[in-house]
C-alpha cells in the first residue's frame, strides 16, 4: 500500500466513525442544540465538514482562511442534517482525492502557508482532521444523550 493509499484509507475510517455516531440521529434532530448559542446537530457536522475543506485548502490550495468568524457564521447557519452530511461526504471525497493524487514528495512537503501547523508536512492534515472529527464525535454523543439517545459504538 502506497502511503498516499494509508492516509486515504483513515480518512475513510474517520468518516466511517462519524457517520456511525450522527447515525442515531434524525431529520428533526437538526436544530437541537443544548444551549442556543451552540451549534446544533446540523450546526456540528456542517462545521466539521467546512473544516476539513478548510485543511485541504491550507495545505494544498490557496492557504488558510482565518476569516474565523464567518466560518462560524456558516455553520450556525444550517439547518438540515441531511444536508449538512451530504456536505461531509464530499468534503470526505475531496481530500481522499487530494491526499490520494499526491506523490510522497508532495504529502512530506512543508504546508506553504505558515499561519497554522508550521513546519509541518502537508500530510499532517491527516492527523488534524481525524482529531478534529472525534472531537466532534464526542461533541455529538453528549447531544444524543442529551435527547435520550444512545449513540453506538462508532468503531463496531
Amino acid at each position: 500500500m502506497s502511503v498516499a493509499a494509508g492516509f486515504v484509507k483513515e480518512l475513510e475510517m474517520d468518516l466511517k466513525f462519524f457517520k456511525t455516531t450522527i447515525s442515531v440521529f434524525e431529520e428533526a434532530d437538526s436544530g437541537f442544540a443544548p444551549q442556543p448559542e451552540l451549534f446544533t446537530v446540523a450546526g456540528q457536522v456542517e462545521h466539521v465538514a467546512d473544516t476539513v475543506d478548510w485543511f485541504v485548502e491550507g495545505a494544498f490550495g490557496a492557504g488558510w482562511n482565518m476569516d474565523f468568524e464567518a466560518h462560524v457564521a456558516g455553520a450556525k447557519a444550517a439547518t438540515s442534517l441531511s444536508q449538512a452530511t451530504k456536505h461531509l461526504e464530499q468534503a470526505f471525497a475531496k481530500v481522499g482525492e487530494v491526499i490520494g493524487a499526491a506523490s510522497d514528495e508532495q504529502l512530506f512537503e512543508p504546508i506553504p502557508d505558515k499561519q497554522i501547523m508550521e513546519g509541518a508536512p502537508r500530510c499532517s492534515i491527516v492527523s488534524g482532521i481525524t482529531d478534529h472529527t472525534a472531537h466532534h464525535r464526542g461533541a455529538l454523543s453528549v447531544y444524543a444523550r442529551l435527547q435520550g439517545k444512545e449513540p453506538p459504538m462508532p468503531y463496531a
